[in-house]
C-alpha cells in the first residue's frame, strides 16, 4: 500500500472529526482515543446527515440527524438499521495520521 501523510493525531479532538476533501468527496477522520483514529465517508446513507458533526463514543458514531449509529470499523449500521458507510483504511506513524493512497483515488467503473 502507498500511504498519503494527511496531518497530525492531535489536529483531530479527542471523540472529534475532521474533514478531508477528496475528489471521491469529502471522509471523515475520527479520533476515539488517544491514539486510535478511523476514516469513513462523511455521509449518512439515511437522510445525509454529515458524520463528521455526530457523536463519536467507543468505535462508533452517532449521525447527528437521526441517530443511527456506525461501526467505525466495518461501515455497518449497528441495531434495527440498515445501512453502512464507506470504511478507508488509515493508520498511525508516531503522531502522524496516514490513508491508503489507493482508496481515496479510485475511480469508479461506473
Amino acid at each position: 500500500m502507498s500511504w498519503i501523510d494527511i496531518g497530525d493525531v492531535t489536529d483531530i479532538p479527542l471523540r472529534g472529526a475532521r474533514l478531508l476533501k477528496t475528489h471521491l468527496g469529502c471522509i471523515a477522520v475520527f479520533r476515539t482515543a488517544e491514539t486510535e483514529v478511523y476514516a469513513a465517508s462523511n455521509t449518512c446513507p439515511h437522510k445525509g446527515g454529515p458524520l463528521s458533526e455526530g457523536i463519536v463514543h467507543g468505535q462508533s458514531v452517532t449521525c447527528p440527524l437521526h441517530n443511527w449509529v456506525f461501526d467505525l470499523n466495518t461501515g455497518q449500521a449497528q441495531g434495527a438499521d440498515d445501512g453502512e458507510i464507506t470504511t478507508y483504511p488509515v493508520r498511525l506513524e508516531g503522531t502522524r495520521i496516514l490513508i491508503d493512497a489507493a482508496s481515496v483515488t479510485r475511480l469508479s467503473a461506473a
